[in-house]
């Protein structure tokens, strides 16, 4: 059990310096109108402190149904006071505080919710329910929970916290991708294929020999066995090492809805990725991450925030972080350039694959197949399936 804290508010102190300096003036001038000054100040402040006093001798849980929800969910807070001692306690006032993180780092609010805890009997408790409506993305802490108990004059305080805090994380809007699983075929690290070839790790079958095939797959013990030449058989496996790049810049997008959109899309595409169990490398502003499950995407997601600073050198950092990539796929804002776009993907490796998706300004849609990569352009979050042909 936590001790609860005294305090003196700036106010008490102003109180116990005017009571001692009107005490002084009184000494030195005989002002007897000093000396009753002197006298209510230092009442007042006397019975600030024992009105302060009072068993806070309080236990509390603070739980929410789940730690996750999405846009709109309304989530309850449980707070269960407790008073876990023989003797009955004081009431108090409660303090809550919940903080939100905003799309912009500097926006993060905090607000306070404030309750009021009756006296309890020993071995009593009260439940008090806080409700949230998660209306955005974002990482909200609740608590601690905290008790504070002082006079009605705001000289003395007692607090006591009761809780550590806890984290509700709200995750952004998707759209379930659906597709066969994608990567470059004939890989040797991979999940495997139903394609059968020549050539791999995973042994397959036999069959005969033709003209051109290359000779370090015979199969000896079955060519001694059969007197005929027979070739082994392997299952095709696919590297799935993909790449999934958010660009955060704060100049490209002209509101944060357009933005909140091109986070949507990012998380669509890396969860459709990470279902086909797919190994995926994230990069979004400060979010640098190998998620393992969809869940663990979704967390990290939430607190994707906006940066002052464009980075210019997206693919040279993605491809830092997965020299062995098959696939790379950048959201960017509308604000690229097509040239800009074609120097993105130049800067690519050949090997691998690369998709930019854009959102449009103007809400148009378009696949586009240039050169150097497939260019998606979306104008909201309902186009996103549009894309899933392009993704495999």
């Amino acid at each position: 059990m936590r001790q609860a804290a005294s305090t003196v508010s700036p106010l008490g102190w102003s109180t116990l310096i005017a009571a001692m300096l009107t005490a002084a003036l009184f000494v030195a001038w005989q002002w007897v109108e000093m000396l009753a000054c002197a006298i209510v100040f230092a009442v007042t402040f006397t019975t600030a402190v024992v009105l302060s006093f009072g068993n806070t001798a309080l236990e509390a849980t603070l739980d929410v149904a789940s730690t996750r929800a999405h846009i709109g969910q309304t989530v309850n807070v449980q707070a269960v006071v407790s008073n876990p001692n023989t003797r009955p306690t004081a009431s108090a006032a409660a303090d809550l505080p919940i903080t939100q993180s905003a799309v912009i780092p500097s926006d993060s609010t905090t607000m306070h919710k404030h309750f009021h805890v009756p006296s309890l009997v020993a071995r009593q408790s009260t439940l008090i329910t806080v409700q949230l409506c998660a209306d955005r993305r974002a990482i909200i802490t609740i608590g601690p929970l905290s008790v504070r108990r002082g006079d009605p004059f705001g000289l003395m305080r007692r607090e006591q916290r009761l809780t550590e805090s806890l984290t509700l994380y709200v995750h952004p809007q998707i759209c379930v991708l659906h597709g066969r699983q994608s990567g470059i075929p004939r890989d040797f690290e991979g999940t495997p294929s139903r394609d059968v070839v020549d050539d791999d790790l995973d042994f397959h079958g036999l069959r005969q020999y033709e003209y051109g095939d290359d000779v370090r797959n015979v199969h000896w013990a079955s060519t001694a066995k059969t007197g005929t030449l027979m070739l082994s058989r392997f299952v095709a496996t696919r590297r799935s090492d993909s790449s999934l790049v958010l660009d955060t810049d704060m100049q490209g997008y002209t509101s944060a809805d357009q933005f909140e959109t091109a986070v949507s899309v990012f998380a669509s595409i890396g969860v459709h990725w990470l279902t086909e169990h797919r190994t995926v490398f994230t990069q979004a502003g400060g979010l640098r991450a190998r998620p393992r499950t969809p869940t663990e995407f979704l967390d990290a997601c939430c607190g994707i925030k906006l940066s002052e600073h464009r980075t210019t050198d997206l693919a040279r950092e993605a491809m830092h972080r997965s020299p062995r990539t098959s696939l790379l796929c950048f959201v960017i804002s509308p604000a690229w350039s097509i040239d800009d776009v074609r120097r993105l993907a130049v800067a690519t490796p050949m090997s691998a694959q690369c998709i930019i998706v854009q959102l449009s300004s103007t809400g148009e849609r378009g696949v586009r197949m240039l050169p150097e990569c497939a260019l998606v352009t979306i104008g909201s979050l309902e186009d996103i399936p549009h894309i899933s042909g392009v993704l495999q």
